[in-house]
């Protein structure tokens, strides 16, 4: 169960959690797998307040994170600091998807944010804004790892990465993607398939994860995609990946600071509940599907604008859908994939990783069982 790639990070077992909460990244590095901090929602200055409180709590364990620079976004390329680069999006944005948001909101009773709090609208999704993400990142040892979740990161991203003796890797939705990423010199592909959470291609898992793992070799591949147990993880290792990177199960663990209702949300959930929609952010990404998600697939309604200027309208809901969440829920941003019909009961992130290898090891010995003897 040890590959190569844990040998090369220090770590257990080969289970990469992907996550937003601190808290669970520390859980899952010290359970002996390697928990990875998403960095989009966090400015600079926000997320080296985070690692230092995971550098503090992790001990000697590592620890990944995980920024989004997309090969494609409206204002790539422009040569403006974050401030001025918001301001020139906000103008390309129609006043009526504004306004269509906001009254989706009031329809459903959200209330308003309080008097002074303003989300951010334009988050880490692009170079500009992710570059100085990577910069406080490469100050802390005990990172040893850094994954693109959209698109190849640029190559002097890579470089710096690599030449701080650290792994660098990006997600992947297709073989096109992965061999792009490859040429251009990461150490690992993760090949999604299209039942995983978040920001997703449209070819399923057990389909796409062996054409990817052809595709590199010699490059290390980690598997994602609606792993939610160890016999999906012993299924992804059989076919020749080094380990499985897994997102949605850690929404539901004790330590994840998400609001209680979104939990049960989830925990009621089952796999017919989730779509791939742009309504959020701009690029397809699975979720609970709603009325929210309903309401921006109707005809005579605003269609979603490009990354990040979809983001930049729907930022206010996410922030009041998630103070407000008790009441919200039915237009409440909810990313998840179709693993969510194996999310049942909250359980300890330790638990999780324990329950994940013995149902691993189960898997394994159930299959040598039903060899033939010589």
């Amino acid at each position: 169960m040890r590959t190569p790639i844990c040998e090369r990070l220090g770590i257990e077992f080969p289970i990469f959690a992907f996550t937003h909460c601190r808290d669970v990244v520390v859980a899952v590095s010290k359970a002996g797998g390697l928990g990875v901090l998403g960095a989009v929602g966090f400015s600079a200055e926000q997320l080296e307040i985070e690692m230092k409180w995971i550098d503090d709590q992790i001990g000697d364990k590592p620890y990944g994170v995980d920024v989004v620079i997309p090969q494609k976004y409206a204002g790539q390329g422009e040569a403006l600091d974050a401030a001025a680069l918001e301001q020139k999006l906000r103008d390309l944005i129609p006043a009526g998807h504004r306004e269509f948001a906001r009254r989706l909101l009031a329809e459903h009773d959200v209330p308003e944010l309080p008097e002074g709090e303003k989300p951010r609208e334009l988050l880490g999704w692009t170079a500009t804004t992710a570059g100085p993400q990577v910069e406080a990142i490469l100050k802390h040892p005990k990172v040893k790892l850094v994954a693109n979740a959209l698109g190849t990161p640029p190559i002097d991203v890579i470089r710096d990465i690599q030449a701080s003796g650290r792994l660098v890797g990006a997600l992947c939705g297709s073989v096109k993607h992965a061999l792009q990423h490859k040429a251009a010199g990461v150490d690992f592909v993760i090949a999604q398939g299209t039942e995983g959470g978040g920001h997703t291609g449209e070819i399923g898992s057990l389909v796409l994860w062996p054409q990817v793992i052809d595709a590199v070799a010699p490059i290390p591949v980690l598997a994602a995609g609606g792993i939610g147990d160890g016999r999906q993880m012993a299924a992804a290792l059989m076919l020749g990946a080094e380990g499985v990177w897994t997102g949605s199960l850690w929404l539901t663990v004790e330590e994840a600071e998400i609001p209680p209702a979104q939990q049960e949300s989830l925990l009621r959930a089952t796999s017919h509940d989730t779509v791939r929609s742009r309504a959020w952010t701009g690029k397809p990404c699975r979720m609970l599907r709603n009325d929210w998600t309903e309401a921006w697939e109707q005809p005579d309604n605003p269609k979603p604008l490009g990354m990040p200027l979809q983001f930049m309208v729907t930022a206010e809901a996410v922030s009041r859908t998630t103070r407000y969440a008790s009441k919200a829920q039915p237009v409440a941003f909810n990313p998840v994939g179709q693993v969510v019909g194996l999310m049942r009961e909250r359980r300890s992130s330790r638990d999780v990783i324990v329950g994940m290898v013995e149902e691993y090891l189960d898997a394994v010995e159930r299959f040598q069982a039903i060899q033939p003897s010589e």
